[in-house]
């Protein structure tokens, strides 16, 4: 599953994304500083948008911890969406690229392939996402998962949920059934490169 993802987009890029969808960011621990990272990690912290209650066509813009400690302290950083709605505390994590990782065909290989998925035409895009706050490491989040469309089938059994960009302010209003917003892209939506 989905380990390893890449923001090399500006903050002002990113506001103005939002601005294009007529979703208002609010900053309530003032402007971030997000720097440009070629790879972010479990248990990085990273931004994202999430909802703001009581307010359709916003979201606020934090920065949090990527995975909370599970029931065997091991970190959740990818959660199955099937069969769940959501109905409160989603998020959107902001990515330009995520990362796969395959066994290589050379048994002499030690490291694993990795893949780079990016939305095709879009600098930037969404991954659906839900946060929570915990005694161990406060407000963290995590990406929801679901079978693979046909552009990662081939590399991975599971897929992170890509939201369309018309489903950005859906997403961020828990009165909208999740189940109608978590789908699969259609083929030749992601491109993929090998990279590392």
């Amino acid at each position: 599953m989905c380990n390893d993802y890449r923001l090399m987009v500006e903050l002002a890029s990113l506001i103005e994304e939002f601005e294009h969808l007529k979703i208002k960011i609010r900053f309530p621990e003032g402007r971030p500083n997000i720097a440009a990272r070629e790879d972010i990690r479990i248990t990085d912290t990273a931004p994202i948008v999430r909802t703001v209650e009581g307010e359709r066509g916003a979201g606020e813009l934090v920065q949090r911890r990527w995975s909370w400690p599970g029931p065997t302290k091991k970190p959740v950083y990818n959660f199955r969406s099937e069969g769940r709605e959501f109905a409160s505390n989603r998020a959107i994590i902001l990515a330009d690229a995520f990362f796969e990782f395959t066994t290589p065909e050379d048994p002499k290989k030690k490291r694993k392939d990795k893949w780079m998925f990016r939305k095709v035409g879009e600098p930037l895009f969404a991954i659906a996402g839900i946060w929570r706050a915990t005694e161990e490491v406060g407000e963290a989040f995590t990406m929801l998962t679901m079978p693979p469309g046909p552009d990662i089938a081939p590399y991975h059994d599971r897929q992170i949920v890509i939201l369309e960009r018309d489903a950005w302010a859906d997403w961020l209003d828990p009165a909208v059934s999740a189940k109608t917003l978590i789908k699969p892209l259609p083929a030749g939506s992601l491109t993929v490169e090998q990279v590392g």
